[in-house]
């Protein structure tokens, strides 16, 4: 007998021609996560993929626990393919559960050469444990422990226990896309949201220097480091934009109503010129439709016009409990709720227009040199790789 950690896959089974690929990142992905753990080795059947941990199970699966693409894990037993070994396994993992009473055995069979049917199987493994386990009897309909036999080509498996993962696509399955990331409640749980669909993100920090503090600087870095926790290599690129001239031009802007729509537009403008740079192909925003003055339709029409760039709002039909809610998943709701304000809550005027129209902000934009502000904001860009340990300028 053998301990095993069986890793269920989701969406990936459905990739048809291209499943292999999809396994394969999915696999480097965990690998990584488990760089500083022992294991034997990680290998994939048809629709599963195995480690061979030995008695360090959980510490392997709680180390995937924020691995994406995986759907759940079982700590597994693995046996010869004879009746006797799979009684003798069922006996060993059912004595684990001595407090429990009642059991029900689930057998599948994906090999068709097995002597014994499912149902033979169930019947066969069941009646032994009643002789040898005391007090326990069958319950098919609300069990306390199933046990669940798979019977494969290379052996069977025998387990209990079904420990939830995170679901979604390996992270580096999608392309790269840019994360707007300010030190709020939403943008990090939007950047967790795009890494759950296989985006390979990077993230983009608007800093205006005095305007907000190193503080507020410090806590995005810190939100940085716990979405890197959840890429495929436990480290996240932050890019942090020079943003201090374009909040001292807004300043003196003769359509303050508009100032919020206006600062989001030279956002974007930056945004995507970095993105061409860095080869992104999309970005990402926390916005959520109609939460505030800037996330309006109206206003999401006229700052989107700066850009051809697909803009992803992972967060467009949550409310804000929701999302509250997730953050506290995410493990990034008490860093964001810290009273750092970033460079997208200073200046707000008090009456900001909620449906600008873009014949308004192309006159209200002619009192800047929109160019030169860009070209500054990106040229004084500066990287810091993050990640669990240490940040790297």
């Amino acid at each position: 007998m053998n301990q095993q950690l069986l890793v269920r896959y989701g969406e990936i089974s459905l990739k048809g021609k291209n499943r292999a690929k999809f396994e394969d990142i999915l696999i480097n992905n965990m690998r990584h996560a488990l760089k500083d753990l022992p294991y034997r080795e990680i290998k994939k059947a048809y629709g599963r993929i195995y480690i061979d941990c030995g008695d360090n199970w959980q510490e392997i699966a709680q180390a995937l626990q924020k691995v994406f693409g995986i759907v759940s894990f079982s700590p597994v037993i693995k046996t010869e393919l004879t009746l006797d070994a799979i009684k003798e396994a069922a006996l060993i993992l059912m004595q684990a559960k001595a407090t429990s009473k009642t059991f029900k055995v689930n057998t599948r069979r994906p090999n068709k050469h097995f002597p014994l049917t499912s149902l033979e199987v169930n019947q066969e493994v069941g009646g032994y444990l009643l002789r040898n386990l005391l007090g326990l009897t069958v319950d098919v309909h609300h069990p306390e422990v199933e046990l669940d036999i798979e019977i494969r080509n290379e052996g069977a498996y025998l387990y209990h226990t079904i420990i939830p993962g995170l679901g979604g696509m390996p992270v580096g399955s999608a392309n790269k896309a840019l994360l707007l990331l300010s030190g709020g409640i939403d943008s990090p749980v939007a950047g967790y949201l795009a890494l759950k669909r296989g985006v390979s993100l990077e993230g983009l920090h608007f800093y205006s220097y005095p305007f907000t503090s190193e503080r507020s600087k410090q806590k995005v870095i810190d939100l940085s480091r716990i979405l890197a926790e959840y890429t495929n290599n436990g480290q996240f690129k932050l890019w942090i934009a020079y943003f201090t001239e374009i909040q001292k031009a807004l300043q003196k802007s003769k359509f303050p109503d508009l100032n919020i729509t206006l600062m989001r537009r030279m956002m974007l403008r930056i945004a995507a010129k970095l993105a061409e740079r860095e080869k992104a192909l999309a970005l990402v925003t926390g916005e959520s439709l109609g939460q505030v003055a800037s996330q309006t339709m109206e206003s999401m029409y006229v700052i989107n016009e700066v850009t051809n760039l697909p803009i992803f709002r992972p967060l467009i039909g949550f409310d804000k409990q929701e999302i509250i809610d997730l953050a506290r998943k995410v493990g990034s709701y008490d860093t964001s709720i810290l009273p750092y304000a970033d460079c997208c809550t200073v200046f707000v005027p008090k009456n900001p227009a909620t449906k600008p129209k873009l014949e308004q902000v192309y006159t209200a934009e002619e009192q800047f040199d929109i160019q030169a502000l860009v070209e500054e904001a990106v040229a004084k860009t500066e990287c810091v790789v993050i990640s669990k340990t240490i940040d790297l300028f």
